[in-house]
C-alpha cells in the first residue's frame, strides 16, 4: 500500500513537473521571440523617444528677416519628422536669442556665428555675462550686411551718412554691433549718425515713410523687409570698397566677403559688401537624442523649405565657422553622414 502510495505520488510529481517544464518553455520561446521581435522593437523605440522632449521653442528674429520664415518651416519640419511640437517665436534675434538661451527660456535659436561667438567668451556686449549653456547645430547660410536706403536720399557712400537717421537693428540684435565695426574702418562712429534701434521692418517702414535715412540689415539676401520696400521705392544698397572690406576682415576675421546679386531687390548692378554666418544654436541640456533627430530632420528635408535660403544651406558645410563647440547629437548626425 504504502509502495503504491509512493509510486502514485512519484507520478503526479513527474507529472507536475513536465507540466511546468512546458509552461516554462513556452514562456522561454515566448522571450525569445520577444528578443527578436516585438518587445525588443518596443524597447528600441523606447530607448529612441525617452530622450525627446514634448515641446521646444525656436527663437527667430523680427518679421521683416530671414530667419522668421525659416524658423516657422524648421519648426514645422521637426513637428512632421519627430513628432516634437516645435514652436517659431519672433525675437530680437542674435544677441537677445542666446540671452534668452541662457535663462532657460527656449530651446533652439537662430543667431549670428559672430555673435555666438562673443556669448560663450563673454565679450562684447556679453562681457560679464558669458552664455556658457549653448552649442552649435550648425551653420546655414551667409548672412549679408545690407545699408539699405533710397535713389532720394542722395546716400550712395558709408561715408555719406554722417548725420543722417539710420537704423541699427533691434536692440541686442547683432546687427548693431556689425554696423558699429563697419562705421569703424570708415572712421565713423555711432555718434556720427543719428543712430535709432529699429528691427527690420521699422527700419524699411521708416525709410519709406522718410522718417529714417537708412538702415543696417544683416539677414540673408533677399530679406523679406529689403524686398517690401523695393515694391514701393528705388531701393539703393550702399556698397562696399574693397580696401574697407579687407581691413574688415582683417580685423573681424569671421567677416567673409559677400555681394548682393544685380537685380536682387530691382538693383542695376551687383553691390559688394560683407557677410557673417546664421547659425542655430541648441541648449546642451537638450539630449543627444532630441538634437539628433533635429538635426536630422532640418537638413533632410530642405527641399520642404519654400525660403530661397532654404536651397543655400549645406548640410556637409554646416559645421564651418560655428565659432562654438558643435551639440554632440549634431556631431553624431554629421558623423553618420561623413560630414
Amino acid at each position: 500500500m504504502k509502495k503504491k502510495h509512493f509510486l502514485l505520488l512519484t507520478v503526479l510529481m513527474l507529472a507536475l513537473s513536465m507540466f511546468l517544464a512546458a509552461c516554462g518553455g513556452g514562456d522561454s520561446e515566448e522571450g525569445n521571440d520577444a528578443d527578436t521581435g516585438g518587445n525588443d522593437s518596443s524597447d528600441q523605440a523606447g530607448e529612441e523617444t525617452a530622450d525627446l522632449p514634448d515641446f521646444i521653442s525656436i527663437l527667430t528674429g523680427g518679421t521683416g528677416g530671414t530667419y522668421y520664415p525659416l524658423g516657422g518651416a524648421f519648426a514645422s519640419i521637426i513637428q512632421d519628422e519627430t513628432g516634437i511640437q516645435a514652436n517659431s517665436e519672433t525675437s530680437g534675434a542674435s544677441a537677445e536669442n542666446m540671452t534668452t538661451l541662457k535663462n532657460g527660456d527656449a530651446e533652439i535659436a537662430f543667431t549670428q556665428t559672430d555673435i555666438a561667438s562673443y556669448a560663450k567668451e563673454g565679450k562684447a556686449m556679453f562681457e560679464g555675462n558669458a552664455v556658457e549653456n549653448v552649442q552649435a547645430i550648425g551653420t546655414l547660410y551667409p548672412e549679408t550686411i545690407h545699408i539699405v536706403t533710397t535713389a532720394k536720399t542722395g546716400i550712395k557712400s558709408v561715408e555719406d551718412l554722417k548725420g543722417k537717421k539710420v537704423s541699427i537693428g533691434a536692440p541686442g540684435s547683432g546687427t548693431a554691433l556689425n554696423a558699429e565695426q563697419i562705421l569703424e574702418v570708415h572712421g565713423l562712429t555711432l555718434d556720427d549718425i543719428q543712430k535709432q534701434d529699429l528691427d527690420f521692418a521699422e527700419s524699411t517702414d521708416g525709410i519709406q515713410d522718410g522718417a529714417i535715412d537708412a538702415a543696417f540689415v544683416t539677414a540673408g539676401s533677399p530679406a523679406g523687409a529689403v524686398e517690401g520696400l523695393s515694391a514701393t521705392a528705388d531701393v539703393v544698397v550702399v556698397p562696399l570698397e574693397q580696401d574697407k572690406i579687407d581691413a574688415l576682415m582683417d580685423k573681424y576675421p569671421y567677416y567673409v566677403q559677400d555681394e548682393i546679386p544685380a537685380g536682387t531687390y530691382g538693383l542695376a548692378d551687383a553691390v559688394p559688401t560683407v557677410a557673417v554666418s546664421a547659425m542655430l544654436a541648441v541648449v546642451d541640456s537638450l539630449s543627444e537624442d532630441a538634437v539628433y533627430e533635429i538635426t536630422k530632420a532640418i537638413f533632410e528635408n530642405l527641399d520642404k523649405v519654400q525660403h530661397a535660403k532654404g536651397e543655400v544651406i549645406d548640410p556637409a558645410k554646416a559645421k564651418e565657422g560655428t565659432g562654438i563647440e558643435i551639440h554632440p547629437g549634431a556631431q553624431k548626425y554629421f558623423d553618420e553622414k561623413g560630414y
